[in-house]
Formats: C-alpha cells, sequence, structure tokens
C-alpha cells in the first residue's frame, strides 16, 4: 500500500473506461510495429493485456510477475516471481499503470528490447514508457475496478486521510 500522504486526489476508473482506455492503446499500438506476442506485468497488466491482444489479434501471451512491497519491514523492495526468456524483442510489454516507474525499471532489465506500453502514466514514470493513452497527476490515487468492487477501500475514498 502506499503512503496516503501523497494522494490528494482520486480517480475511479470503471470496468467500461477501462475497457474503452484499453482499446483505445490497442489502435495507438496498431501502426507501431508487429507484435510477436505480449507480456503482461502482473497483475494490473492482465485485463488490458486480454483486450490489447484481442484488438490486434495476437495469440501469444504471457507474463512477468513482480511483488513489490510498500509496507512493513520491506519497505521499496521487488520480487520477481517469473521472468522471460530472451531480451523481449518482438514483444510487447503491457501494464495498467506506470507510477513512479520503479516497477517499469525492473521490468525494463528484463526485457530491454521490448515495447512498453501502459494505459495510465503519471509523470514520474512516463519516461519509462514507450506507448501510453492518459497521463494521470502525480498526487492522484487511481481507483480501477478490481479494488473499487473488492472488500477494499482506498482510504482517500472514505475520507480517513
Amino acid at each position: 500500500m502506499a503512503d496516503n500522504a501523497r494522494y490528494k486526489r482520486t480517480y475511479p476508473i470503471s470496468w467500461e473506461q477501462l475497457h474503452r482506455d484499453s482499446k483505445a492503446l490497442a489502435w495507438r499500438l496498431l501502426n507501431i510495429e508487429y507484435f510477436k506476442g505480449i507480456i503482461a506485468i502482473t497483475r494490473g497488466g492482465l485485463v488490458p493485456a486480454a483486450i490489447v491482444a484481442r484488438e490486434l489479434d495476437i495469440h501469444l501471451v504471457d507474463t512477468i510477475c513482480i511483488s513489490s512491497y510498500d509496507w512493513q519491514d520491506k519497505k521499496g523492495e521487488a520480487e520477481i516471481l517469473k521472468g522471460i526468456d530472451g531480451d523481449g524483442t518482438g514483444w510487447l510489454l503491457i501494464d495498467d499503470l506506470v507510477d513512479t516507474g520503479r516497477t517499469a525499471k525492473i521490468v525494463k532489465q528484463i526485457a530491454p528490447k521490448a515495447h512498453f506500453a501502459t494505459v495510465y502514466a503519471k509523470p514520474a514514470g512516463r519516461p519509462e514508457v514507450d506507448t501510453f493513452i492518459t497521463e494521470v497527476s502525480q498526487d492522484t490515487w487511481i481507483l480501477f475496478p478490481w479494488d473499487a468492487e473488492s472488500q477494499f477501500v482506498h482510504p482517500m475514498i472514505t475520507g480517513q486521510v
């Protein structure tokens, strides 16, 4: 969980908006180059990757699994749970969001030749991304539909910040 003090506003994303924005990302990628496959960055990149794969008619989908910790005594650490073979040549990396760029930097070390695309980008992480659709301010908490419909509600929503 991120530090509550750094978020001043919330941007809720509905399933419909995420679908529209992911399709827009696919359309922006149409004429860039041919991709032999997609690598979804789990977990947030799974839904956008599925939508982009369908729009671009890509059937080969893989994952990079990274667990980042922002709590307790593991603050700032990231663990690669599953990598990929190769340097990313011909692959499209998909994630929902680039925030600070920390995960993006790790993924780019794993697959430096891949094209990295996200649906949403914040200024601190934007230089790490090749293609994105919507820029959101750094102090905005993006409330994704999978978070909004779960038991978890960010303190920003409940006014506890």
